[in-house]
């Protein structure tokens, strides 16, 4: 910003500097060829014809004595102007050219018109001369040309003068206006010092948020990243309550395991191995004994079991690693690939029921904006469901509503839900039937899932007969 603010400095001055010269010179030249028109004016009326019939000018009508005064700077000069219009011969002069001459170009002059010309002086100085022809009424025949011409050191001295001091007091500005920069810069850029510095403290834990007086420019950007804050909290804080629902999902299938174990060895004491190799049945062959039962059956439910909770860890640990790291930055998922994908899964893992998959086209451009491992979490689980309860079908349909969001319908031909147990399936770990597999979670896991992503999931009455569940979610632009 102060490098773009000098370079600008620089550039405007120079150009102020160029054209405020430029005016004064023009002005000053200006008054000077009007300084001279006048002096011509007076030559012009002081020359008459003499009785030789030579030209001669009324030195009473030249009062300035620097006409008088041999190479004083200001002079004047009447030249005959051949019948040709070109050739020039001086007939008269003033005392002050002495035995100098003023040569000017020969160029076109009409009577009574004044040409200005910059030429040398008699003394290797620069001159300004103006000129102009008449006739005289006793030498109608004749053209005569007067010339008055004055140096311009003078002049040239004051225009250096006023540059300079114009130099001095341009750059006297531009340093007071960069200093003013380096000032208005500083004093603006201050709020973001501040701002680092809370930064700091919340990065060592001093503060939770930004606090401080910013200025509405800066204010946005704080209140920007304070809601990132809340928002990675609530994540942080989600993580911990997902953490508590690992460990609720626990508690069950490891106290299933403890009450059998202490079952199967209650009911049977520890007996020495001879007996039990023993044993024969009624026939005469060796009877199978009853602890080996009760420790298949045992092996079977702890396999059971530990799969159950094998599954709850899994998902919950990479609930918790999402929920507590994901990136801030919403994504772009379409939402066509991730059906498909999931239909093939569900077409091989219900493959015995033999069930149709009716999945209407999808847009390209039919996007959700977030993850796509969340968007395939709530899918996944939705068709899952809808599988486990349909008859033959199961139906899904996305599309963007009138209002702009990601609508997914998953529709099943299934026995459907009524009024009271489509919320109570939304609460982790209720089944509506314990008959079928499943932990209770997945449902409850899709509602989760949807709020946290600021939508909603709907269970209403499909026209297919069974359960329709409809997600709504932010759209993708």
């Amino acid at each position: 910003m102060l490098l773009a603010t000098f370079a600008g400095l620089a550039v405007a001055l120079t150009l102020a500097g160029i054209g405020l010269s430029d005016l004064f010179r023009n002005h000053v030249m200006r008054q000077f060829e009007d300084t001279l028109t006048r002096q011509l004016d007076e030559v012009t009326a002081g020359l008459r014809v003499g009785e030789a019939g030579a030209p001669e000018v009324d030195g009473s009508r030249l009062p300035d004595p620097r006409w008088r005064r041999p190479y004083s700077g200001l002079y004047w000069q009447v030249d005959r102007m051949a019948d040709d219009g070109d050739s020039r011969s001086g007939v008269l002069r003033s005392r002050s050219l002495w035995d100098a001459q003023i040569t000017l170009e020969a160029d076109p002059l009409d009577d009574g018109a004044v040409h200005v010309h910059e030429t040398g002086g008699p003394r290797g100085a620069p001159l300004l001369a103006i000129e102009r022809t008449v006739r005289l009424q006793e030498t109608a025949d004749t053209r005569w040309r007067l010339i008055v011409a004055s140096e311009m050191v003078g002049v040239q001295s004051a225009l250096d003068d006023f540059n300079g001091a114009l130099a001095v007091s341009l750059g006297v500005l531009g340093l007071l206006m960069a200093l003013a920069a380096f000032a208005q810069v500083h004093v603006g850029l201050r709020p973001l010092r501040g701002l680092r510095s809370a930064l700091a403290d919340v990065r060592s834990g001093q503060r939770e948020r930004l606090t401080g007086r910013f200025p509405t420019e800066v204010r946005a950007l704080v209140d920007d990243f304070n809601a990132v804050l809340e928002r990675d909290a609530r994540r942080v804080e989600r993580a911990r309550t997902e953490a508590g629902d690992l460990a609720h999902a626990l508690k069950t299938p490891l106290a299933v395991l403890a009450n059998a174990a202490t079952k199967t060895l209650d009911g049977h004491p520890a007996r020495s191995a001879s007996p039990i190799t023993a044993a024969v049945t009624p026939d005469g062959s060796p009877a199978r004994p009853k602890a080996s039962d009760d420790a298949a059956a045992l092996a079977r439910l702890v396999g059971e079991q530990v799969a159950t909770v094998r599954r709850n860890v899994d998902w919950h640990l990479a609930r918790a690693r999402r929920a507590a790291g994901r990136e801030s930055a919403l994504r772009r998922t379409a939402v066509a690939p991730e059906i498909a994908a999931l239909v093939r899964v569900m077409t091989h893992v219900h493959a015995a029921r033999e069930l149709t998959f009716e999945t209407p086209a999808v847009g390209p451009d039919t996007a959700y904006a977030g993850d796509r491992e969340d968007l395939h979490e709530m899918l996944g689980n939705l068709l899952d469901n809808a599988c486990k309860w349909a008859r033959t079908t199961v139906s899904i349909a996305a599309g963007i509503d009138a209002d702009g969001w990601l609508e997914i319908t998953v529709d099943d031909d299934g026995p459907g839900l009524s009024p009271g147990d489509r919320s109570a399936v939304l609460r982790r770990g209720v089944r509506r039937d314990e008959s079928t597999p499943g932990s209770g979670l997945g449902l409850a896991i899709v509602d989760d899932l949807t709020l946290s992503a600021g939508g909603s999931l709907a269970l209403e009455p499909s026209p297919q007969g069974g359960l329709r569940a409809r997600l709504r979610l932010p759209a993708a632009s």
